[in-house]
C-alpha cells in the first residue's frame, strides 16, 4: 500500500508541479536513480579502460623487459618522471601499475558497473518503484565513489608514485614502502567502501519497501534477487576492511603497530616501531571482504545473464526457485570460505580442513545456477542477438573459472599453485570473460531503454567475436605457465629467475613457457583493438541508432512496460503485478510473452 501511494504521488500531483531542472541538477547533482545509474556506468567504463591500459603496459614490460614501451613510453616519462626513464618501465612503476590495475578493475570498474550502474538503473524499474528509497543517499554514494576514484588517480602523480604493495595491500610491506601512495590508496578505499555501504543500504531498503502491489518475493526478476544478495554481501563484508584500512593508515602515518610485528627489519635494520601487531590480522580482515567480493562481482552478472537467456529463448527460465535458493546459499557460504586464500600462512590441519570443506560446498550452488541456465536453453527458440552471444559466452567462461578454482581450494594443491600465474588465470576467467562479458551483455540489452536507440548488431557481433577470441588467448596460456611454476608479480616476467638461458637451473622455466608472454601480449593488443567497435557503437548509436520502441525485445519484466526512456517517476500509472517474471510462450496466450502487469 505504501508503494502504491508513493507511485501515485510521483506520477500524479508531483508531476503537475514538476519543473525542468537545470543542467547541473539534471546531469551532475541528480537524485534520479536512472541518471545516477548512467553516471555510474560511464564513470566505471572509463576506469575499466584506464585499468586495461595499465595492463597493456605491464604485459609489454613482461614480454620485453627493459625495452621502451611503444607509443606511450616517453609520455609516461614526461608525466611520471624517472620511474619511466627513457620510456622504460622500472620495477617500482611495474609494482604501482600492478597494484592499481587490480584496485581499479575491482573497486572502480566492475563493482560500480555491476552494482552501481545496472542496479541503480534497472532494479527500481523491475520492482515497479518510482525511485530508490533514499535518493539523496544514492547521489552521495556516487559522489563518494568519484571522490575515491580521483584520490586513487592523483596518487600516480605524487612523489614516490602510487601504491606498490599489490591490490591486497599486505602488511608489513604496505607500511615499509617509502611512498605516500599507500596512504592515498587507503584514503581512496575508505571513500569507495563508504560509497558501497550507502548503496547497499539503499538497495536493500528499496527492494523490501518499494515493490509494486502484487510483486511478491517469488515474482521478483532474478536480477533483483542477485542485487539484493549483493547488497547484503557489501553491507556485511566491507566494514571489516574499512576498519582495517583506517588501522593500516594509522600504522603508515601515526606510528601505531596494528599490523606490524615485533622485530620487523626493513633494509637490514630494525624498524623503529612499537611492534606487537599481527600481519595475519590484515589478511583475515582483507579476505573476509575479498572472497564475498568475488560474488559481488559475479552475482549481478548472473542476474543479467538470466534476464537475457529467458528473453532470447522465449521460454520460462528453468528452475527459478532453485536459482533463488542457490543465490541465497552463495550469499551465506561466501562468508565462511575466506581463509582458503591463506593456506600458506601456517594454519593447522583442522582449520584448513574446515575451509577446504566449505570451499567445495560453495561450488554446489554455483553449479546449480549454471545448470539452470544450460537447461533453459534446451528446446528454446534461441535468438542469437548480441546480448545473447555475450550471455552464452559467459556460461563456459565462468565454468572454466569456477572449475579451475577447485584445486586452489585444496590445501595440498594450493601449496604448489599459490601466487602463480594459475591463480591469475583462474580469477580472471571468473571476472574478465565471465563478469565483463555479462556486463557487455547488459549494456547491449538495456541500452535501448536508456537511450531510445538500438546499438548496431553488426558491430556488436564484431565486438563479441574479437573479445571472445582474444580474451582466451590472453588468459588460457597462464594456466600452463602457473602449473610450470611461474610466479606472479615479477616485473621481468621471471626472466632472471627462469632457465630460459640456463636450462640446468633448478626451479627454472623453459623457453617455451617464457615465450608465452609474447603470445599473451599480442592477445592483449588484439583485445584492445576489439573494444574500438564497442566504444564507437555506444556513442554513435545515441544519435544514429535505429529508434527503439518501449519494448524492443518483447520482454515481460516491468522495466519494458515504461515509456522509453522512462520519465521522472518511471511509470505513467502505478503498476500492479499479476504474474511471475518470465512467462514466455504460455499455452493459450495471444503472444509469446505475457508482461508481469498484464491481468
Amino acid at each position: 500500500m505504501q508503494a502504491t501511494t508513493h507511485n501515485v504521488a510521483h506520477g500524479g500531483a508531483d508531476e503537475a508541479h514538476h519543473h525542468e531542472p537545470g543542467f547541473m541538477q539534471k546531469y551532475v547533482f541528480s537524485t534520479d536513480h536512472k541518471m545516477i545509474g548512467i553516471q555510474y556506468g560511464l564513470t566505471a567504463l572509463v576506469f575499466l579502460l584506464f585499468g586495461f591500459c595499465l595492463m597493456l603496459c605491464m604485459r609489454w614490460q613482461i614480454a620485453h623487459p627493459g625495452q621502451p614501451i611503444p607509443l606511450v613510453g616517453h609520455l609516461l616519462e614526461r608525466v611520471l618522471g624517472d620511474v619511466a626513464k627513457d620510456g622504460k618501465m622500472s620495477p617500482d612503476l611495474y609494482n604501482s601499475f600492478g597494484a592499481m590495475h587490480g584496485t581499479i578493475m575491482v573497486f572502480l570498474a566492475i563493482v560500480p558497473l555491476a552494482f552501481g550502474a545496472f542496479g541503480n538503473y534497472v532494479v527500481p524499474l523491475q520492482i515497479g518503484a518510482p525511485d530508490m528509497a533514499f535518493p539523496r543517499v544514492n547521489m552521495a554514494s556516487y559522489q563518494f565513489y568519484v571522490l575515491g576514484g580521483i584520490i586513487m588517480f592523483v596518487s600516480f602523480f605524487i612523489p614516490g608514485g602510487a601504491a606498490q604493495a599489490g591490490w591486497t595491500s599486505y602488511s608489513p610491506l604496505a607500511t615499509s614502502i617509502p611512498t605516500h601512495g599507500q596512504a592515498f590508496w587507503l584514503i581512496g578505499m575508505v571513500f569507495l567502501i563508504s560509497s558501497s555501504l550507502l548503496g547497499a543500504v539503499n538497495f536493500i531498503a528499496t527492494i523490501i519497501q518499494l515493490r509494486a502491489p502484487g510483486m511478491t518475493w517469488m515474482r521478483l526478476p532474478f536480477f533483483v534477487w542477485a542485487q539484493f544478495v549483493t547488497g547484503f554481501l557489501l553491507l556485511l563484508a566491507f566494514p571489516p576492511l574499512e576498519a582495517a584500512g583506517v588501522m593500516q593508515l594509522m600504522d603508515n602515518l601515526f606510528g601505531t603497530s596494528f599490523f606490524l610485528p615485533t622485530g620487523l627489519a626493513v633494509g637490514g635494520r630494525l624498524a623503529d616501531i612499537s611492534g606487537g601487531g599481527s600481519p595475519l590480522l590484515w589478511q583475515h580482515l582483507f579476505w573476509f571482504l575479498g572472497h564475498p567480493e568475488v560474488y559481488v562481482l559475479i552475482l549481478p552478472g548472473m542476474g543479467i545473464v538470466c534476464e537475457i537467456i529467458a528473453n532470447n529463448t522465449r521460454k520460462t527460465i528453468w528452475g527459478y526457485k532453485s536459482l533463488v535458493y542457490s543465490v541465497l546459499a552463495i550469499g551465506f557460504l561466501s562468508f565462511i570460505v575466506w581463509a582458503h586464500h591463506m593456506y600458506l600462512t601456517g594454519m593447522g590441519t583442522k582449520i584448513s580442513a574446515f575451509f577446504q570443506t566449505t570451499t567445495m560446498i560453495i561450488s554446489i550452488p554455483s553449479v546449480i545456477l549454471l545448470t539452470c541456465f544450460f537447461i533453459s536453453l534446451w528446446g528454446g527458440s534461441i535468438r542469437f542477438n548480441t546480448p545473447m552471444l555475450f550471455a552464452l559466452a559467459f556460461l563456459p567462461m565462468f565454468g572454466i573459472g569456477g572449475l579451475t578454482g577447485l584445486p586452489l581450494g585444496l590445501a595440498a594443491a594450493d601449496l604448489h599453485l599459490h601466487d602463480t600465474y594459475y591463480v591469475i588465470a583462474h580469477f580472471h576467467y571468473v571476472v574478465a570473460p565471465g563478469t565483463i562479458f555479462a556486463m557487455f551483455a547488459g549494456v547491449y540489452y538495456w541500452y535501448p531503454k536508456m537511450t531510445g536507440r538500438m546499438m548496431s548488431e553488426f558491430w556488436g557481433k564484431v565486438h563479441f567475436v574479437g573479445s571472445f577470441i582474444f580474451m582466451n588467448i590472453v588468459f588460457q596460456p597462464m594456466f600452463f605457465q602457473g602449473m610450470a611454476g611461474m610466479i606472479r608479480r615479477m616485473a621481468d616476467g621471471g626472466a632472471n629467475y627462469s632457465a630460459a638461458h640456463n636450462p640446468g637451473a633448478i626451479g627454472g622455466l623453459s623457453a617455451s613457457m617464457m615465450g608465452l608472454h609474447s603470445v599473451i601480449l599480442w592477445g592483449a593488443v588484439g583485445l584492445a583493438v576489439s573494444q574500438i567497435p564497442f566504444i564507437l557503437n555506444v556513442f554513435i548509436s545515441m544519435k544514429n541508432g535505429k529508434p527503439a520502441n518501449d519494448n524492443p525485445w518483447d520482454a515481460t519484466t516491468l522495466e519494458w512496460q515504461t515509456p522509453t526512456p522512462p520519465p521522472h517517476g518511471n511509470f505513467a500509472h502505478a503498476p500492479t503485478v499479476y504474474r511471475g517474471p518470465y512467462e514466455y510462450s504460455q499455452p493459450g496466450a495471444k503472444k509469446d510473452f505475457t508482461p508481469q502487469n498484464q491481468a
